[in-house]
């Protein structure tokens, strides 16, 4: 017996295996999509052959909630979410989710490639999750059935979230009335008036074709909260080390390929919007918005640690 459980200690090393990942946008294109796929051929060609990762987007192993779930057991090997669901798991990855935190992209590129970034990633192995990377998911806005030029024009509407009580705060000191659900029920939701408006990135607002049920996307810009490629820690740790720095190095390379692909992608899909009748407000009074999140500061930042990597990411020049 004490042979066999050796066996199957080391059976996933000694095997070649093809990795499942989870994604759920709908184009086998789409950056993240692409930067796991790209992660994967790097994998194959270094191990030679040996390991190959398999993407299964357009959610069909689930919501993100549920993907990060089967990746925190063992059931699933990977998984590309937002950060929003791993809130509750990770408290450290409350911090790049805040309203407001990134001055413009550069900034957010910055702190998540340091140390701040490493602290994050490396704080999920207790609860199961290695944290492999961040990737962009662009400043997230309100798009709605009217446009949202200040914080008053929010007052009031039925706004879908991601499923967390951060996001639900966020949107809560807007002053709306925040609507948690997957991201699958909102093209109908939009459509049939359960909500008023969701908020997300502008590929995420093409993609899914949100764009069709309501025509204004208004520049919010109210966070730029990154998107988190996990894997397993229960499969993570039956690999030998070597393969395990394998996959931690595939992870990295696999960013700057998704951050060309997010900026090729916004472009385009901000283009795609367009003439799809959508119309951008930019005329957006940022700071009304701003002023109003002191409160989520104060209910999620709570501890010396997050204050400190807060105020690290503040104080990044």
């Amino acid at each position: 017996m004490l042979l066999s459980a050796m066996l199957a200690s080391v059976s996933l090393s000694a095997q070649a295996v093809q990795f499942r990942s989870a994604d759920v946008h709908n184009s086998d294109d789409y950056p993240t999509v692409a930067a796991v796929k790209y992660m994967g051929e790097l994998i194959e060609k270094r191990s030679n052959g040996k390991h190959k990762i398999k993407v299964f987007n357009k959610g069909v192993l689930g919501s993100e909630k549920e993907t990060l779930d089967q990746v925190k057991i063992g059931a699933l090997d990977m998984a590309r979410v937002n950060i929003a669901p791993v809130n509750s798991m990770c408290a450290k990855t409350l911090v790049p989710t805040m309203p407001f935190l990134f001055r413009s992209v550069d900034h957010m590129r910055r702190a998540l490639d340091g140390p701040v970034g490493d602290e994050i990633l490396k704080s999920c192995e207790d609860q199961g999750l290695v944290g492999l990377a961040f990737y962009d998911s662009g400043a997230r806005s309100v798009y709605g059935k009217k446009p949202v030029r200040s914080i008053a024009d929010a007052r009031g509407m039925k706004i879908r979230v991601q499923q967390s009580d951060l996001w639900v705060a966020l949107l809560g000191a807007m002053g709306a009335n925040a609507t948690p659900m997957p991201i699958a029920e909102v093209y109908t939701a939009l459509k049939t008036g359960l909500i008023d408006a969701a908020e997300n990135n502008v590929p995420s607002y093409d993609g899914f074709k949100h764009f069709e049920a309501v025509k204004y996307y208004s520049r919010t810009e109210h966070s730029m909260a990154p998107e988190m490629l996990v894997m397993s820690k229960a499969v993570f740790d039956k690999l030998p080390k070597a393969e395990q720095d394998l996959i931690r190095a595939a992870a990295r390379e696999s960013v700057a390929f998704q951050r060309k692909k997010w900026d090729a992608q916004e472009a385009k899909s901000l283009a795609n919007v367009k003439a799809g009748g959508a119309t951008i407000v930019d005329d957006v009074d940022k700071a009304s918005f701003q002023s109003a999140m002191g409160p989520v500061y104060d209910r999620f930042i709570t501890t010396p640690d997050l204050k400190r990597l807060v105020k690290a990411v503040q104080d990044l020049k």
